[in-house]
């Protein structure tokens, strides 16, 4: 056990410093810019009276928006989590932590960051195969107990798992963890994918369980396959094919939008800046989820974490995404579903004629 949580540390260390590296980006679309906004030369409003605020796991937010699941289980790992819920209270936007399972099976809590963020939504965070283990709803169980979790995310990554060197790759029964997940009634589940999109059946299949919400999480941003690619020392070749396999995040949106118009969808995957957030909001995203360049942001002087830094980026995210309603007219968000929008040039208002 012991030669396995040093393996599992030294992997999760290793994944930080990969994300960071631009050659494992995405090299495809994440197709966020197949759409834009109709312009109004005229909005009659003070765009400092644009209201972005909403709430989420019954908690107020400042805006639609969520520092995504990074990393944990490391020392390193736990000063970017401190530096994280710090920003995400300040801010008073929701956060979601990377894995638990490595600390919790370490005997480490994270108990500090619900001490730093008594006010926002914290979602907790294991993977759909540690939890189709027979210990798996008890792992879940102290997950969401340790941090006092608003809700759990399951993960969902056969791609990274099929490329990571230590991989695990028997997928049997994850559905129906989740399930008895959702009926123990600990806490709301949300799961969701970590780049390569998740498809309208596999969505159906979990609503169905009644998961509370689906992360798309889709192709276009951070790459988890190219990440695990470049740890690999034998057999790289055989997954060249795959490196840039998944659903843009824009395209997940539009199928989901177009089929689940009453349930909860988070849009995460290349959001690069608050025009993009603004864009899944748009298209029935309840929460915008970003990670790499909240990461990249955190990081960008000398490798430590900067909380100053990564405040001032998500101020300059929410003042875009007001910005965006202000250039639409619309005062508020709810205001804003209405406006119209391109999608391919072809002008979109009822998002029901989406085909």
């Amino acid at each position: 056990m012991t030669s396995n949580l040093i393996q599992a540390s030294s992997r999760k260390d290793a994944h930080i410093d990969l994300s960071l590296d631009p050659e494992t980006n995405s090299k495809g679309e994440n197709s966020f810019d197949r759409m834009r906004f109709m312009h109004c030369a005229l909005p009659e409003l003070d765009v400092k009276t644009i209201d972005i605020t909403t709430s989420f796991c019954g908690r107020a937010l400042s805006a639609p928006m969520m520092i995504g699941a990074m990393t944990g289980g490391t020392a390193r790992a736990e000063a970017i989590n401190r530096a994280l819920a710090t920003v995400a209270q300040e801010r008073k936007i929701a956060f979601a932590v990377g894995s638990q399972r490595a600390a919790l099976e370490s005997g480490q809590s994270a108990a500090y960051l619900r001490d730093l963020a008594p006010d926002i939504p914290i979602v907790g965070n294991l993977g759909g195969i540690q939890l189709a283990r027979p210990s798996g709803l008890d792992l879940a169980k102290a997950a969401i107990d340790d941090l006092q979790a608003d809700a759990i995310a399951i993960h969902l990554n056969p791609l990274q798992e099929a490329v990571q060197p230590e991989g695990e790759n028997d997928w049997r029964g994850v559905r129906d963890a989740i399930a008895t997940l959702v009926k123990a009634n600990i806490a709301p589940v949300i799961v969701k994918e970590v780049g390569a999109g998740i498809s309208v059946p596999v969505a159906k299949e979990l609503f169905d369980c009644g998961v509370m919400a689906v992360d798309v999480a889709g192709f276009g941003g951070t790459n988890w396959a190219r990440i695990e690619s470049a740890r690999r020392d034998h057999d790289v070749n055989l997954f060249v094919p795959f490196l840039d396999w998944g659903i843009p995040t824009l395209e997940c949106l539009l199928n989901m939008r177009d089929s689940f118009s009453n349930r909860h969808i988070i849009a995460s995957g290349g959001v690069r800046h608050g025009l993009d957030a603004m864009r899944a909001y748009w298209l029935g995203a309840e929460m915008i989820s970003l990670a790499g360049p909240l990461l990249t942001q955190l990081l960008r002087h000398n490798k430590t974490p900067s909380p100053d830094s990564l405040s001032n980026l998500v101020v300059q995210l929410q003042r875009q995404m007001s910005l965006t309603l202000f250039l639409t007219g619309a005062s508020d968000l709810a205001a804003f579903r209405s406006k119209e929008a391109l999608i391919d040039n072809k002008l979109i208002l009822d998002l029901s004629r989406l085909s």
